[in-house]
């Protein structure tokens, strides 16, 4: 994956957040049927701190999309 700061134009910006967001989605998912299935305890962790880390990414780029209006 790469780092926030190598985007640097909007429509970039707003690809790779909507592919985070979808694999998050996604994660969402595979996280249930694991978790209902309750057989691989440490994978479920594993794509929880997966679906963590995708979120703190997709509030940075929404950090670089939003601009800031505090003066």
């Amino acid at each position: 994956m790469q780092p926030a700061m190598l985007f640097t134009d909007r429509d970039s910006l707003l690809r790779k957040l909507h592919e985070l967001r979808s694999e998050h989605r996604d994660l969402d998912t595979v996280i249930a049927r694991l978790a209902i299935q309750s057989i691989d305890q440490l994978q479920v962790q594993r794509l929880k701190k997966r679906k963590l880390m995708l979120k703190d990414e997709i509030a940075r780029l929404e950090s670089r999309l939003i601009p800031d209006n505090i003066a």
